[in-house]
């Protein structure tokens, strides 16, 4: 079965045959986890680095912010039975999609958002494909744990 992951979403599965994807990771961070050994694994999509700038939308939503929806989607995970201590992780996405410009560096800054979460959990990402200028779609395929990406047509492992 394929998941589809919206904008400010996140879905986790246990069931080997799945895959997981989302679309249009522009500015948004895409972040894909995995377990092989508990066969759990998904992806998260948030928008924004930090929740300050609307706490009320992330009581509501937390996946739409990288403060609230990393914390939020690991939690979701180990209920699934995934290890901290084995979790794969994978990022795509932190371009900057609107000029040159780009005043307020949203992709940049949910780059650095992220990996400071992780660096303060003792958790390192494996993979990454972050930056540049154009929107990117992430898969995850739970059996496997395989990660890829697709930009601008061509398909990149993660």
């Amino acid at each position: 079965m394929r998941h589809v992951v919206g904008v400010g979403d996140m879905k986790l599965s246990a069931n080997a045959g799945d895959i997981v994807v989302t679309h249009a990771l522009g500015s948004c961070i895409g972040l894909a986890i995995h377990d092989q050994s508990a066969q759990v694994g998904g992806i998260l999509h948030f928008m924004l680095p930090v929740s300050s700038v609307n706490p009320d939308k992330a009581k509501a939503n937390p996946y739409m912010f990288a403060d609230t929806g990393i914390p939020a989607f690991f939690k979701e995970a180990f209920k699934l039975g995934a290890s901290k201590r084995i979790i794969k992780i994978k990022i795509a996405g932190g371009a900057q999609v609107f000029d040159d410009k780009d005043f307020f560096a949203v992709g940049k800054r949910n780059q650095v958002v992220t990996r400071k979460i992780f660096w303060k959990n003792n958790l390192m990402i494996e993979r990454e494909h972050v930056g540049g200028s154009n929107s990117r779609t992430l898969y995850l395929e739970i059996g496997t744990g395989r990660a890829w990406m697709t930009i601008q047509g061509q398909e990149i492992q993660l």
